[in-house]
């Protein structure tokens, strides 16, 4: 298992963004762009694709521990920390049903064709 695959297991099974692995590398102060840390996730068979390092592994993980214990002065519980990851990632996409809904078109009248006229209810079509 490379380092790319545990950063990767560790990304998905914390529910991390870029934004917060950017957060938690800064606490270990190590400076890394987005556009570098998204080469970490790509395929091995991408161009852009960017071997992790033991190094940025490494700073990592102390990062993450800062950010989940906090310092000896400021301690958190990682429990509380984790709760808000999955909060905030449950609230941010609506239903595909509420998408559908905005979708349609509320002037046209149920039941009718837009493009024929109604029929009369004595005029049958043979």
């Amino acid at each position: 298992m490379t380092n790319n695959d545990i950063f990767k297991k560790l990304r998905v099974a914390l529910m991390l963004r870029d934004d917060d692995i950017l957060e938690i590398l800064k606490l270990a102060d190590f400076e890394l762009g987005k556009s570098e840390l998204g080469a970490f996730f790509r395929k091995e068979d991408h161009p852009n694709y960017r071997e992790c390092g033991d190094q940025i592994l490494r700073n990592f993980l102390n990062g993450l521990v800062i950010y989940l214990r906090g310092t000896k002065e400021n301690p958190k519980y990682p429990g509380d920390i984790l709760k808000q990851n999955k909060s905030t990632e449950t609230r941010k996409r609506p239903s595909f049903k509420a998408q559908q809904r905005k979708k349609v078109d509320t002037a046209v009248s149920h039941g009718k064709y837009k493009n024929k006229p109604a029929r009369s209810k004595g005029n049958k079509k043979p």
